[in-house]
């Protein structure tokens, strides 16, 4: 009887231990929680986040504040069942997040490339809602290209087709409408003189893809200078906030009214605001944070309605100007604004 008692005692020890140590097996998930929030108007370790020299800026009552999300990596199995029951987290696969074919490093590296790019989009977008356009330019033709003796080295491209280009990356869409092969009339402007000249596409060497055969230069005149002071944040997710930030700073209106306003979404050159991740922490973190309003990309709106936290008020984006459309709304109490 002794023995029988021993060997259960044994046997529950082994489990519980087996137990113990499986809880803290690790498993190929990452957590996403509420990250920190920023206001674009305001100061990070002391310095302004958005710095203009050369001109007088305005300064607002309220905020702008972009959102981010925090990244829990190396989970055990115990850990990943606590914040699966957490409903302020979303616990995902690791892959997701840091791909296989990449190491962490590279993933981090990245990251911050789509940060840097996500401040050039929202200056240039930003500059272009403030009356300064995009110059695309010819910088030089390869040997062999399409456009040699039809186009030179400081032509500035204008149309295509008689579509206006705004900017390079619209000038790659207008000709991306075709396939390799046809004909473009590209307009351009040559030593002050206007002019046209039809190019035969060719198809880019990787990509197949329609091109004019020319490198260009994309250049946006303005008489002031445009720094971020922020990092420790990756991704391009805070292109629209930025860029509504710059115009605030550099109008003389409050385009906030006063309101705590946070907000989410990756810009382009063009203004048009693109879905992102992680939109139900980010939500969140602006609620803890004080805001009332937060704008959402079109892209997210029926992930974002199912996760609103109460108090906060969704606005849809699809472009900046759909922004500044509803922050001029919310300043004269207008009932109508786009919502998801």
């Amino acid at each position: 009887m002794m023995r029988r008692g021993w060997t259960v005692l044994v046997g529950l020890l082994v489990i519980v231990g087996l137990g113990f140590g499986l809880s803290y097996l690790p498993v190929p998930y990452v957590a996403l929680g509420p990250g920190p929030t920023v206001d674009t108007l305001g100061r990070s370790d002391g310095k302004e986040i958005i710095v203009i020299t050369g001109r007088q800026t305005s300064t607002s009552k309220g905020h702008l504040n972009l959102t981010t999300v925090s990244v829990r990596d190396r989970l055990s199995l115990l850990t990943a069942a606590r914040y699966w029951v957490d409903s302020s987290t979303a616990v995902v696969p690791r892959d997701l997040v840091y791909p296989p074919d990449k190491t962490d490093k590279q993933v981090e590296k990245q990251n911050q490339q789509d940060f840097k790019s996500s401040q050039t989009s929202a200056e240039t977008s930003a500059l272009r809602e403030l009356g300064y356009p995009v110059e695309v330019s010819v910088d030089s033709l390869p040997a062999g290209s399409p456009s040699v003796g039809k186009l030179a080295k400081g032509d500035l491209l204008t149309t295509v087709d008689g579509k206006k280009v705004t900017s390079s990356q619209r000038l790659i869409e207008l000709i991306r409408m075709h396939k390799a092969g046809e004909t473009v009339r590209i307009g351009y402007i040559r030593g002050g003189k206007p002019a046209t000249a039809a190019v035969k596409t060719s198809a880019a060497a990787e990509t197949k893809q329609p091109v004019i055969g020319v490198q260009i230069d994309q250049k946006q005149p303005h008489p002031f200078e445009i720094k971020f002071e922020l990092d420790r944040i990756g991704g391009p997710s805070a292109g629209l906030m930025f860029a509504l930030g710059i115009i605030d700073k550099l109008k003389p209106e409050d385009l906030t009214g006063g309101t705590f306003i946070a907000g989410t979404g990756e810009i382009d050159d063009e203004g048009n605001v693109g879905p992102i991740g992680g939109i139900p922490q980010k939500m969140i973190a602006a609620r803890a944070a004080g805001a009332t309003v937060f704008l959402a990309p079109a892209g997210n709106c029926a992930e974002a309605v199912r996760t609103t936290p109460p108090g906060l008020r969704l606005i849809k984006v699809q472009k900046l100007d759909d922004a500044l459309t509803s922050l001029d709304g919310l300043r004269n109490n207008r009932k109508n604004l786009p919502k998801c």
